[in-house]
């Protein structure tokens, strides 16, 4: 019942997909949306609708399992070529009585071992029956945790996924319109690299697709001979059962099967794919180095005579070991493929030359001739500053271009514009030396009020280029810190002197058999790939030693008024002081100053510097209201004995932490201040520092406050806008009335 409620899957997505025509696009263009449509291995049915419509002029069919199929000419011999369609994924397999979702991996043998390791944290979608595209996070460790309590919880198999859509209980899931049996894919987004490069989960499973797409665009069935099958197969991961639903119907004299090399199985499981992209096209046959025959030779023939570029690379057969024997293939086969960096990963990488040309080598086997395909590149990340509002903006409204703002510690300048333009017409910050964003009020004349400052970082965690080799790949090192799963293996954006450049950060050697680390080391350095083969080539793109990078952002909402997104950490903190200067306007009287901070994840470095610029000008705070996350462990992978509050039910008022400890009757005051405005409340201990600690030694008591923050430093922090809106509001009591 629920598979047939999946046919109809995701109304509103696929009218989105289907606005637009796959085959009005260039190959480029193509390749993007099939990317960037999901298709978890046995849930295809919105892709294989997708090709269907695009391809109605060739009256596609499709059968029971979901494949599309071409049927073109008459007679024989028959001839087909088939790709699949399909990615890895997960499916619930349970949802717990607090909330959170859990998975099984599908196929339910992860494709590679850092599979289910890097869903860590990440955000995914999950796609009901009713057609509801809801959001979700992976559960992930907290790096602020990691000295505390039980041992961190770090996410090896699926075994170990929780996904929280913000739900609290089986209730709100179902409500949400989320069930067992419902698809969960990771982000599938196409980035476009120097040299003609396209990295993003699932490129590596629909550049087939892409290829015969294009070539269909192409064809003269006055030119066949004999029986054309073209098939867009699903569940290749699993079993490869569309593939062979499709052989035993149809009985093909002859195959071509377009799709990833892919590394041995069993007893093979040394052998691997060697060729990176860039190579040309792949005749890819578990014994590379055999003499070509048949089919093989005919193809390196005709690749040969007209310049198409073609070697020849490992791979295990396209059909693996099963319960039941496999369909024969037929004696003239051929595997062709294109070189995939880190296939099933969300840095899997192709060469848009290498897919041309593969569309190239297949059209000109079947007719004779080809069309060149056009390439059009993709476009590049932009960025814009939010307009400046007239009133008071919502918290949401704020967060998201906050969040959705790059600033790595060093490089402030976006959140900087970003913070001033948010702010009400009438405010003047300035900008000192350090470049922290300082927005001051004064007590009246003749009346006495302590120094305030209330002081949030704008700064988030990131990578600093400190080499380039001389084959092009850069060599980085942390600005700030986290666990590596999160990073390794993912896209990140360069912010170089030409704008912002996609790029993905490499795997360790050996990443296939052994995992991946968890802990980096300080001074500890990375490789990113940029798309340069040269280091003349990457200064080209802009790329220079010092340039900033992090992984690409996005704001998630979820339920409950909850959110996710990378650099929650402390663009809630920014967020809070915006709405705070609103409403307490251009004329409150008052010593209290607002300062957005740098550098805080390297050091406190901004708040140390305006800190001592005070203490030297004699304007040392007696009170400093460092407002920054509380890493909660309000999380099934922590020990909620230490850092624990729930998001949604109010501000958190940080009384320990690595840095500091808030004196008891501080603490107090700040609850009684809290209660008596109606103020939902919270207090602790958790891990982590803050800018507060910068002012100690000028004589100023740090009340440090911050808002319950699932799985910091990594992609898919979670936080509630209530809590903003709660630290707003304390911070404007605490502006009137603190003594």
């Amino acid at each position: 019942m629920k598979q047939r409620a999946w046919q109809g899957l995701c109304a509103v997505v696929l009218a989105a997909l289907m606005a637009s025509s796959l085959t009005a696009q260039s190959l480029t263009q193509n390749l993007k949306r099939l990317v960037e449509t999901p298709a978890v291995t046995g849930y295809e049915s919105h892709l294989s609708a997708l090709l269907r419509r695009e391809l109605a002029r060739w009256n596609p069919q499709q059968d029971e399992l979901g494949d599309v199929i071409v049927r073109l000419g008459s007679g024989g011999p028959v001839r087909l070529i088939a790709t699949p369609i399909d990615e890895p994924g997960f499916v619930v397999s349970g949802i717990t009585p607090d909330g959170y979702l859990r998975v099984q991996s599908l196929p339910q043998f992860p494709p590679n071992a850092v599979f289910d390791q890097m869903a860590s944290a990440q955000p995914v979608t999950i796609f009901t029956a009713d057609g509801r595209a809801v959001n979700g996070i992976v559960a992930g460790p907290s790096i602020h945790l990691i000295e505390f309590g039980e041992p961190i919880k770090h996410v090896h198999t699926a075994r170990q996924v929780y996904i929280d859509i913000g739900a609290r209980s089986l209730a709100q899931v179902r409500a949400a319109g989320v069930d067992v049996l419902d698809p969960v894919a990771l982000d599938r987004t196409l980035y476009q690299l120097g040299s003609g490069k396209l990295a993003g989960m699932a490129v590596g499973d629909r550049f087939g697709a892409a290829a015969l797409v294009e070539v269909l665009r192409h064809i003269n069935p006055a030119k066949l001979h004999g029986t054309l099958i073209v098939a867009f197969v699903t569940q290749q991961w699993a079993g490869a059962r569309g593939l062979q639903r499709v052989m035993d119907r149809f009985h093909p004299d002859e195959m071509i099967y377009v799709g990833p090399a892919l590394p041995g199985r069993g007893p093979a499981a040394t052998a691997a794919p060697a060729k990176q992209p860039g190579a040309g096209v792949l005749l890819a046959d578990a014994n590379p180095q055999a003499p070509l025959q048949g089919l093989d030779a005919e193809l390196q023939q005709l690749a040969a005579a007209h310049g198409i570029p073609l070697t020849t690379d490992y791979s295990a057969p396209p059909l693996p070991p099963s319960y039941l024997p496999e369909p024969p293939l037929p004696a003239r086969f051929a595997h062709l493929a294109i070189a995939t960096a880190w296939l099933a990963t969300p840095a899997a990488m192709i060469d848009s030359g290498d897919l041309a040309h593969l569309a190239e080598l297949i059209e000109l086997s079947l007719q004779g001739s080809f069309t060149p395909p056009v390439m059009t590149p993709l476009a590049q990340p932009q960025f814009t500053v939010p307009a400046r509002p007239t009133t008071a903006p919502p918290v949401p409204v704020v967060l998201k271009d906050l969040v959705t703002t790059y600033g790595v510690s060093g490089r402030e300048g976006r959140v900087r514009q970003a913070v001033e333009q948010l702010l009400p017409p009438w405010a003047k910050p300035t900008t000192d030396s350090a470049g922290n964003l300082i927005l001051q009020w004064h007590a009246a004349s003749g009346t006495h009020s302590p120094r305030l400052v209330f002081d949030a970082h704008m700064d988030e965690i990131g990578f600093v280029v400190k080499s380039i080799d001389p084959d092009g790949t850069l060599e980085v090192a942390w600005r700030g810190g986290g666990f590596l799963e999160y990073y390794l293996g993912h896209p990140l954006l360069v912010f170089t002197s030409q704008g912002p450049r996609p790029a993905v950060m490499e795997l360790p050697k050996g990443w296939q058999r052994r995992g991946l680390p968890t802990r980096f080391r300080r001074g500890e350095t990375f490789r990113v790939d940029v798309g340069a083969r040269s280091a003349a080539e990457a200064r080209r793109l802009g790329v220079q030693v010092g340039d900033m990078m992090t992984i690409p952002k996005h704001y998630y909402p979820l339920l409950n008024h909850l959110a996710a997104g990378r650099s929650m950490d402390d663009r809630v903190g920014d967020t809070a002081l915006i709405e705070a200067a609103w409403t307490l306007g251009p004329n409150f009287h008052g010593n209290v100053t607002f300062v957005w901070t740098t550098e805080e994840e390297v050091g406190l470095d901004g708040a140390a510097a305006f800190a001592a610029e005070l203490a030297k000008e004699g304007r040392e705070p007696q009170y400093v209201f460092a407002i920054d996350t509380f890493v909660s462990s309000d999380s099934p992978l922590e020990s909620r004995q230490f850092g624990y509050a729930i998001p949604g039910d109010g501000f958190v008022v940080r009384a320990v932490d690595n840095s500091n400890i808030v004196p008891t009757h501080d603490v107090e005051k700040m609850v009684r201040l809290a209660k008596a405005n109606g103020i939902p409340v919270q207090y602790g201990v958790t891990g982590g520092g803050n800018d507060g600690a910068a002012y100690f030694r000028y004589g100023a008591i740090d009340v440090a406050l911050g808002w319950p923050m699932l799985f910091s430093h990594s992609p898919g922090e979670v936080s509630s806008t209530l809590d903003v809106e709660d630290l707003a509001r304390i911070t404007v009591a605490a502006a009137h009335s603190w003594r």
